[in-house]
């Protein structure tokens, strides 16, 4: 990377559908990042946090099951499997509780997550997290598996020039594209997720009332994924957590705002 010290390691988890690819790095406490939806969203994603976050953390970002380039589960699911693939993760790698970071439909998991499963959670930071709206995303339902100047694009709109090597990484969705049965894994999720009853049965504002966990919400003013109204009633919804607004920012915090990312959730995190 031009200018992101690589200072973790990838591995992968021998999971019940085969190998999860993660990145790990640093020693404390567990700490989880979870990713959102796009095509190329997994490790990667984290990958202007993951050491920061390690010089106080022992972080673990992973990549969602039928993401990035381990293997895939063909069958249409959406938000129980994706749940329950970070629990196995957890019980795979021996993680009995555990930190969370997620990021749009990552920040959707880790509240469903908070709410199922209290005891495996520490503290929540929900970054630009759906589930509080029942509309699908449009890019979502018509999912398509982008060409490799597509792929190259999203990464230097998503992060500001001379962050990252954008050759590495889009490097590894890249060579996802031609991965057997990767586009049709992916796309069933897709149809699985935007489907309006399973948005609907797992929206969280029923939810957010009940967990337990300390939660940090972190949210763009420019948001025009997921509006900054979402980040304002996730935060209310949820007993004592705390809303962050980031000026000026839009839906890819973590990568647009990543210094200021980096310091507000370590401070949460480990005080």
């Amino acid at each position: 990377m031009t200018t992101t010290a690589k200072v973790w390691t990838e591995n992968y988890a021998e999971m019940v559908h085969g190998k999860t690819r993660y990145w790990e790095a640093g020693a404390g406490y567990p700490t989880i990042l979870i990713h959102g939806a796009g095509w190329t969203s997994g490790c990667e994603s984290w990958v202007r946090n993951i050491g920061p976050l390690a010089e106080k953390l022992h972080v673990y970002a992973i990549d969602c099951l039928n993401w990035g380039v381990g293997d895939v589960f063909q069958q249409e699911f959406s938000f129980a499997y994706l749940v329950d693939h970070v629990r196995e993760f957890m019980d795979v790698l021996d993680i009995e509780r555990a930190n969370f970071v997620g990021h749009s439909m990552g920040g959707w998991i880790v509240t469903l997550l908070s709410y199922e499963s209290p005891e495996r959670v520490n503290k929540v930071v929900n970054v630009a997290g759906g589930g509080t709206a029942t509309r699908p995303l449009q890019n979502m339902v018509e999912f398509k598996v982008p060409t490799e100047e597509q792929i190259r694009e999203q990464f230097a709109n998503r992060f500001p020039e001379g962050t990252v090597d954008i050759d590495e990484v889009a490097a590894p969705f890249i060579r996802k594209n031609s991965l057997p049965g990767h586009g049709e894994a992916f796309a069933s999720v897709m149809r699985h997720m935007t489907n309006p009853d399973t948005r609907i049965r797992y929206n969280t504002l029923r939810r957010m009332p009940r967990i337990k966990a300390p939660t940090l919400v972190c949210w763009g003013t420019d948001d025009q994924t997921n509006a900054f109204e979402m980040g304002e009633q996730t935060a209310a919804a949820i007993p004592g957590a705390r809303l962050v607004p980031f000026e000026g920012v839009g839906h890819m915090l973590p990568q647009q705002a990543a210094e200021r990312f980096n310091e507000v959730v370590l401070e949460f995190l480990t005080s």
